[in-house]
């Protein structure tokens, strides 16, 4: 691929928009649905179940959801479909930034862009399902799908098997309902922002209903130059059985993406470059450089290249789910095959030669990577309900066999990280107050060579094909001794195997490490309820991290490829990370149920993180702790005046980061890293969000979300020399982003039953603001203020 078809133009006719006519033949259904919209969502509630479902918004149901949020002892929140569209969100991410405690963490070198949310300061990147089934391959999550989204919070491997130390999201897909209808919306705002989603569902016979969804998406990004986002997508279902003890759902969901991915703004200098010891450092805003320049970064400024920078996503998805109710026991059975291709090169804003202090220049590291990751995953469900003498038990027990493959590569593209003159010449590098995106930047074959040569990817050998096999049992079980007292039980054995083969080597084989483990996950709980609509609990639960976990496809820290065992003494010192959460909480429905507030205070520690030992080889004793209280509330004061949101506050600390090497001539000493001791990276020590809308009239009503968000460290490095035979500390830098707050509005007129009009406008005061921060140089800024009306639809 050269760099000329690198990026697509933007005149380009989105696909999206015809893609959508395919549901304009159920437009022609009957509309008669419109006035038991109520009684249509009370009744796909309880006809689908998957591993957390909710009724209405809140209520819990599904084969490993034994009991209703009140009465489970966990922390959890559940984010309702009303809540995505009235604050406009589009994109999972931007939906979870309605709750308090989930921060996101920025892309790298080893790790690929797409959706990498920290849950109680731990990075939950491989800890997403859809339906209860994992989603694995990296990639940036749209909601047109979206039926609901539930975090549950703390430890969690019992639940959904490897991860998950801090938690895990499940998004819940939109299937097929027993009413007839066609619903949608239409938008377009500043930014050249488009968009329109279509959800039709037709009852097709006594015992058949057909549903799809389909959107498109067109925008460039507030308070970005040149950046822009465009996407399609199109998820169709049907369901035989729908009135009926057995049930036969197929769906099929595709998501096709293409954008102009941002690299945010640079640190403004590396450790070396700052005199003293103890110094934060920010991203570049009001800066004097070294050699005496003095200016502002733009909010605009943007470091890529039109020309040379893309991003591409390719997501298929397709699953089988059959059930069969018995009475009091019921058997379920999900088959889900997925496929996910991801294709980029993007100008990571690079200072690790402290160019943006030195010379106010910005390297345009390159990126790059193309990758497919395959799984197929069957889970197996038996679920109801039991009585042993006085005991009542809601349970469910299961089993799940996981085949799951990553292929991932590189793109030849060259360019040299010293911003010299020769380097500015050649588009490399850019003035830090005024890039420009126009760059004529052309692919040398080296940085030494006047070559010109295509970017094309490198070949099938130079790749890393990564593959997990599992084998899992699990089983759950709510016991009801008395109505005011439950006890809660869970419990997961998972039989685990890796393998990676690397690039193929100068002796023309590819180098294959496997590992294999099993280990056992537990979760225990009681919940005592004072009143029937109260509940005091206390729980504990673990979770287990194996060695090679995400295939490739986030930060692994604890890789198994050729490339990462290098300081092992041996295969067998591989280890799993492991967690262990202790929680003690409240919750009450009040007001009949509408709304609901939860209370908890918890510890969450993490044991055999791989780290470098003393000796300079790798060994399993990094820790963190992270303890912390969260508040929650979901529902409604008044019939008019709905709430959601909450605050989260965090105390998360690298207990032991491992030890680093100093080397003075021939003399090499460890030392505690630069991390240990320091606040966990990526986790703000408070947070807090809250989404409210009034219903001034029967036709109006307005609202709007805060969010607030303390001081978020993105990583940590210091300058050492050794002394007397010792490490001495010259020097220590944290980066990280500063906190802020942010608002947003709504306002929505509801024309006649079938018609409304919403506005939403977004970050209302163009707050200047970074929702990522990288390990080091850079950070991600988030979007200004934008504004779009929509025009929803339903018949």
């Amino acid at each position: 691929m050269s760099s000329a078809v690198a990026r697509t133009s933007r005149s380009t006719a989105v696909p999206a928009y015809l893609a959508l006519s395919c549901v304009g033949f159920i437009a022609s259904a009957p509309a008669a649905h419109a006035a038991n919209d109520d009684a249509g969502l009370s009744a796909v509630s309880q006809d689908r179940r998957t591993d957390i479902l909710v009724h209405g918004e809140r209520e819990l149901d599904g084969p490993k959801a034994t009991a209703s949020i009140e009465n489970t002892p966990r922390s959890i929140t559940v984010l309702p479909d009303t809540v995505i569209q009235e604050s406009g969100s589009s994109t999972l991410e931007q939906a979870l930034r309605t709750v308090p405690g989930i921060t996101f963490g920025a892309a790298e070198g080893g790790n690929p862009i797409g959706d990498r949310p920290f849950i109680r300061g731990y990075d939950s990147q491989g800890s997403i399902y859809v339906d209860g089934v994992r989603s694995i391959g990296s990639q940036s999550r749209e909601v047109f799908d979206v039926e609901q989204v539930q975090i549950v919070r703390g430890s969690d491997s019992a639940l959904g098997g490897r991860g998950n130390a801090g938690g895990s999201i499940n998004i819940i897909s939109k299937l097929p309902r027993r009413d007839t209808f066609v619903a949608g919306a239409v938008s377009y705002g500043t930014n050249n922002y488009k968009r329109i989603t279509v959800d039709a569902n037709a009852r097709l016979s006594d015992n058949i209903a057909f549903r799809i969804t389909a959107m498109g998406h067109d925008q460039d990004v507030a308070g970005r130059d040149a950046v822009w986002q465009r996407r399609w997508g199109v998820a169709p279902s049907f369901t035989l059985g729908i009135d009926s003890p057995t049930k036969l759902t197929v769906a099929y969901y595709h998501l096709t993406t293409d954008e102009l991915p941002d690299g945010g703004i640079p640190y403004l200098y590396t450790n070396k470059n700052i005199p003293g010891a103890d110094v934060t450092t920010y991203p570049a805003d009001h800066v004097t450089t070294e050699n005496g320049r003095t200016g502002t970064v733009p909010r605009t400024a943007f470091y890529g290249l039109k020309d040379r920078d893309f991003r591409r996503t390719l997501i298929n998805e397709a699953t089988m789910r059959a059930s069969h109710d018995f009475g009091t026991v019921t058997l379920r059975n999900t088959v889900r095959y997925n496929h996910t291709n991801q294709r980029y090169i993007w100008s990571q804003p690079d200072d690790s030669q402290g160019n943006v202090y030195a010379t106010g220049q910005v390297f345009r590291r390159a990126l790059n990577r193309f990758d497919t990751t395959e799984s197929l995953i069957d889970q197996l469900d038996l679920y109801g309900t039991a009585h042993t003498g006085p005991l009542k038990h809601s349970f469910a027990a299961g089993a799940e066999f996981a085949w799951e493959k990553g292929d991932n590569g590189r793109y030849n593209v060259t360019n040299d990280p010293r911003c010299t003159p020769e380097g500015v010449a050649r588009y490399n590098c850019t003035d830090l107050f005024n890039p420009t995106p126009d760059d004529p930047w052309v692919n040398y074959a080296s940085d030494t060579s006047d070559d010109v040569v295509p970017i094309t990817r490198q070949g099938p050998d130079t790749t890393t094909i990564s593959e997990i096999h599992t084998s899992s049992i699990y089983g759950f079980d709510s016991i009801t001794v008395i109505p005011q007292l439950i006890v809660n039980l869970g419990a997961r054995y998972d039989w685990y195997w890796t393998g990676v083969r690397a690039p193929v080597n100068d002796e023309g084989f590819r180098p294959e490490t496997d590992y294999s483990e099993s280990f056992f996950n537990w979760q225990a709980g009681v919940v005592f309820k004072p009143t029937k609509n109260t509940s005091l609990y206390a729980s504990y639960a673990t979770s287990s991290t194996p060695p090679g976990s995400l295939l490739g496809e986030g930060r692994e820290g604890n890789a198994v490829g050729a490339s990462r065992r290098e300081n092992l003494a041996s295969l067998d010192d591989l280890k799993v990370e492991t967690s262990r959460n202790y929680e003690v909480g409240a919750k009450a429905d009040l007001f009949h149920g509408g709304l609901g507030l939860s209370l908890a205070l918890f510890r969450t520690e993490t044991k055999n993180s791989r780290t470098t030992g003393p000796d300079g080889f790798v060994q399993y004793i990094g820790a963190q702790r992270v303890q912390g209280i969260e508040f929650g509330i979901n529902g409604k004061i008044t019939p008019d005046w709905s709430v959601f949101g909450g605050y989260t506050y965090l105390d998360a600390i690298v207990t032991d980061g491992g030890f680093a090497a100093t080397t003075v001539g021939d003399v090499t000493l460890y030392a505690p890293s630069a991390g240990t001791g320091k606040r966990s990276p990526n986790t703000p020590e408070h947070s807090a969000t809250l989404w409210t809308t009034w219903q001034v009239t029967p036709a109006f009503s307005i609202g709007g979300g805060a969010i607030y968000m303390s001081r978020v460290y993105g990583g940590y490095a210091d300058e050492r020399t050794i002394e007397d035979g010792a490490v001495v500390i010259t020097n220590r830098l944290a980066r990280a982003v500063p906190g802020y707050a942010r608002f947003d509005l709504t306002a929505d007129w509801k024309i006649d039953k079938h018609l409304d009009l919403r506005v939403n406008v977004q970050n209302l005061t163009d707050k200047r603001y970074y929702n990522k921060a990288y390990a080091s140089h850079y950070a991600s800024i988030a979007p200004g203020r934008s504004a779009f009306a929509t025009l929803n639809f339903r018949y």
